[in-house]
This record gives C-alpha cells, structure tokens and sequence, in this order.
C-alpha cells in the first residue's frame, strides 16, 4: 500500500502563538569551526557563531569548556546586545566587543539563568563567551583590543 501525505500523526493545532521554547535547540549543538584570538598577550580558541541558528544555541547544553576556549558571536550589525544563560550548565563569563574589536565591557554569568544580561553600550558587534573568570585570571580588562589569526575582528569578519 502506498502511503501519500506522510505516515506520521499530525502535530496538535493550537492557536497559541510559538513561545521561546518552540525555538530553543534542544541539545547542544556540534562544535563549530574555530579561531585563534589574542586578547593581547593572552590566546584562546573560540568557536564561531555567524548564523541565527548558531548563536540561538550558543553554548547551551555543553557539560564542560577548556579554559583557553570560548565562542564568539559575530552579530549582524551593532547593538545592545543581551545574553542569557538559559539551559547553559557551565558556568561563564562574556565581553562585549565593539567593531574594532575592544572590549567594553565583562560580565560573570551564572548557570541556568534566564535573566538577560544587557550590554551598557549600543556598538556591540562581538560578544566573546568563556570559562567563568577568564578575564580576571588572565588580566583582560576594559579598552583591551581583540584580534585574530587573521587581523582585526572587521578585517576577520566584517568584510
């Protein structure tokens, strides 16, 4: 017997709109490519999140980071950004990035939670996620400039 339409049971109708969840991932998502950066005498490797989909997932559902690893998100233009830490179990912390690649600002983040933390500046263009503390242990502060394998944060990515 030839099945037309699909073998599957439909999904409920409902008349809710989709919430957040209903885009959420569901499971960490694979490693990304990575990058070498230098925040100035200081090295990591990041994962790089350029899509919506890539950035949606982040780090969610990742059980442990190296401590010289993190992601960066490549926004699509620059912004007041705001990250949470919905279904992320490691603990982290992220910089805030201009397009020249400095740092504005550096934020702790606690595990599971889903309160946003937004960005102080309007010219966020990068947001760079690490292993709680990582800024402090390897004295990353404020005004630092981030740069690739490749050039600047721009020359990198914003071509």
């Amino acid at each position: 017997m030839i099945c037309l339409g699909g073998c599957h049971k439909p999904a409920a109708v409902t008349n809710r709109p989709p919430s957040i969840d209903d885009i959420l991932p569901k499971s960490a998502q694979p490693k990304l490519s990575t990058i070498k950066l230098w925040l100035g005498a200081q090295e990591i490797t990041a994962e790089i999140a350029v899509t919506v989909e890539a950035e949606r997932a982040g780090l969610m559902f990742r059980t442990n980071i190296a401590e010289n690893e993190g992601m960066i998100f490549v926004l699509p233009l620059a912004q007041r950004a705001s990250f949470w830490m919905k279904n992320c179990v490691i603990p982290l912390s992220c910089a805030y990035i201009d397009s020249d690649g400095v740092i504005l600002e550096t934020h702790d983040m606690i595990p599971r939670n889903e309160e946003p933390i937004v960005a102080g500046s309007e010219n966020v263009r990068f947001v760079l996620e690490t292993k709680l503390g990582w800024f402090e242990r390897n004295q990353v502060t404020t005004g630092a400039v981030v740069r690739t394998e490749r050039g600047t944060l721009a020359e990198t990515f914003l071509r």
